[in-house]
């Protein structure tokens, strides 16, 4: 490597810097960058970069612009894209990249002003590289002027033997340099991280950016390209067995067991509606009245936990409706929407239900027409079904959305049916209707948080409106009606959540601030109201719902709990927290048990890691499960006469 490479080190640099300007604003920042971490970035350029070698001088140094722009783009789209969703992209997340045209208002909210220094050493470099070039050329055009010219040929098989053996010797420093950190790294305190890695952010800390995006091309391939793999039937047994032992605790026939039979089903999915915010005021108004008053009427979950990753609401649609943990990367809607489950619409039309969805977006958007074909649903009323009469936000107002959805349940007169209904009016980044919604946020007003709270002001005065259109129309008194979030807002300042509550706030509290959302029950005859503080997931709607109807689990593989047979609950969020009603456990950013965070539920207060041990041990297991039940197509393979998708209609 001698003055001919001078390019490649500024390069290099560049490249470190910027990687370095990106782990500062992740949620790893509290590790810093060791020695080694920079060595394996360093290393996972010369990897990338090695070709580059063999090029004539001026063709590396456009090669390597080239490189600088593409990696540039790649750090600076993690990085915002981590701003929202709290991961990196990945190749399954790069197939759904047709969604980002109708992601643009959450998209230019999560670009702040510094992220120019992130391009300025274009300013710089570029102008360098041109004049690098024209030096290069005007060198060139001397070789072919006197005594030189007679040597030009043998110099140039030299110069082409030299760039061959350096980018050999790069590659093999390359591999050298990323490889052996990543081995000492793995054959200490990540054992086991490439197996059974749940955690993007755990992958990074020992591969780097670069490397991680590596080991994602690396790992698609091998999920979708050749031959697929096939899981064996010792490893398929196991997994049953699971199921079958876990039907013991969700198969219970008590007195609720069947107690609402043939009774409708609505169930709503409300964007980034949490859980921090029920029951409270903000300047003496309340911020959810509608949802308050439906409580004392309801069951209340008040520890009920979103359980999405990547795939965020498409995530929280799966797990509600198959009982399965998402993917840690992408979703399922996207990577198999072809794959078998055991989901209820489904089940229910089956035992004579009607199933439809509403969701008044594209049906493109999240693969939800090819999935919600293959989910049976009888109709799909996307955007197209409904008239815009109250543009909000993405798309339709929910006010106007029930209101339609509700009407279109009239029409179809089907019963009993099952209704799945998708809100969009507090989605990030919160742009409710000129008007407000009659919220005042006080000190919050002009912000995000303010803009959040008066969001969801909004979508609860809609699910007033709702509820009362149908009471009118007689449903309200034969209908099982859950509403509950799909994930958090998005907003993790955490100053904002203590001005809020008027308290500080522990690493506890923020972790259940940001995870947890409300579930809200509510039995045609108004029976089992109150506040529940049992632990609960969405992964547990679909055992409960076949509950009250009398619907047996028996033949299905749910992981989920259910919420009405008295058994102990554990639930277990994708990020590998999990929790019960004893302890909370937090995952470290290394993904070492060791390194997590252990609660006391009793006390608040941090306890013994092995307290949690057998809990971290179940949750590495049902993932295991999961996560083959989805990629294996196992339920196919345990059931290959399962119903077969019908054709859905996208109106009556």
């Amino acid at each position: 490597m001698n003055r001919y490479h001078s390019g490649f080190w500024i390069f290099a640099v560049l490249i470190l810097c910027k990687l370095g300007l990106l782990h500062a604003q992740l949620d790893a920042q509290n590790i810093d960058m060791n020695p080694l971490d920079y060595v394996i970035a360093l290393g996972s350029l010369l990897l990338v970069s090695f070709w580059t070698f063999w090029l004539p001088p001026r063709g590396r140094l456009a090669a390597m612009a080239v490189l600088n722009v593409l990696l540039t783009a790649l750090i600076y789209s993690d990085m915002v894209y981590y701003r929202y969703f709290g991961d990196f992209i990945t190749i399954p997340v790069l197939m759904q990249a047709g969604q980002v045209e109708s992601l643009g208002g959450s998209i230019a909210s999560l670009i702040h002003w510094w992220d120019i220094f992130f391009f300025i050493d274009w300013i710089l470099f570029i102008p360098y590289l041109v004049w690098k070039s024209r030096l290069r050329s005007r060198r060139s055009n001397s070789l072919f002027k006197g005594p030189v010219f007679r040597n030009h040929g043998q110099r140039a098989g030299r110069r082409i033997l030299l760039r061959i053996g350096s980018g050999l010797l790069a590659f093999g420093i390359g591999c050298i340099l990323t490889f052996g950190p990543i081995k000492l790294y793995t054959s200490t305190w990540a054992t086991g991280l490439f197996v059974g890695n749940w955690w993007s952010l755990a992958l990074y800390n020992v591969t780097g950016l670069l490397g991680f995006h590596g080991y994602d091309v690396y790992r698609y391939g091998k999920e979708h390209l050749g031959p697929q793999p096939v899981l064996g039937q010792r490893e398929m047994d196991k997994d049953q067995a699971w199921f079958d032992d876990h039907q013991k605790l969700i198969h219970v026939e008590n007195e609720t067991y069947g107690k609402y039979k043939d009774s409708n089903v609505m169930v709503i999915q409300a964007e980034a509606f949490m859980n921090f915010f029920i029951g409270k005021q903000i300047n003496g108004q309340e911020i959810t009245p509608h949802f308050n008053k439906l409580m004392k009427e309801s069951m209340y979950f008040s520890n009920f936990y979103h359980q999405t990753a990547q795939g965020r609401t498409s995530d929280a649609d799966f797990s509600v409706q198959s009982s399965l943990h998402p993917l840690q990367t992408g979703s399922v809607f996207i990577r198999y929407p072809d794959h078998s489950y055991d989901v209820l619409p489904t089940i229910l039309k089956r035992e004579g239900y009607s199933p439809n969805v509403f969701h008044a977006y594209d049906s493109s958007f999240w693969n939800r027409y090819t999935m919600y074909k293959a989910m049976n649903y009888d109709h799909f009323y996307s955007k197209k079904d409904f008239v815009i009469d109250e543009p909000l936000g993405w798309s339709l107002g929910d006010k106007s959305f029930f209101r339609q959805s509700v009407s279109r349940l009239e029409e179809l007169n089907s019963n009993p049916f099952y209704a799945f209904m998708i809100t969009l009016s507090s989605h990030h980044p919160y742009n409710i209707h000129p008007d407000g919604s009659g919220l005042d946020t006080g000190e919050f007003d002009g912000t995000m948080f303010g803009d959040y709270l008066e969001s969801v002001h909004y979508v609860d005065q809609a699910l007033g409106e709702l509820v009362a259109q149908m009471k009118a129309n007689g449903m309200w008194d034969n209908t099982i009606l859950m509403f509950y979030g799909d994930h958090d807002n998005s907003i993790q300042d955490k100053v904002m959540y203590e001005k809020f509550l008027g308290k500080s706030l522990t690493d506890l509290d923020m972790q259940q601030i940001m995870n947890q959302v409300p579930l809200l029950v509510h039995m045609p005859d108004g029976g089992s109201a109150g506040v529940y503080d049992e632990p609960a997931g969405q992964l547990d709607i679909t055992p409960s719902v076949l509950h009250l109807l009398g619907i047996s689990s028996e033949p299905y593989h749910f992981m989920g709990n259910n919420l009405f047979s008295g058994k102990p609950r554990m639930v277990i969020l994708r990020s590998g927290a999990f929790t019960d009603e004893k302890v909370y456990y937090i995952p470290s950013k290394d993904n070492t048990f060791l390194n997590g965070t252990c609660y006391d539920l009793s006390t608040g207060k941090q306890t013994d890691i092995q307290a949690c041990g057998p809990g971290y041990q179940e949750t590495l297991n049902r993932f295991t499960v999961s996560d083959q039940v989805i990629t294996y197509d196992l339920i196919r393979r345990w059931n290959p006469k399962a119903m077969n998708a019908e054709p859905i209609s996208s109106s009556p």
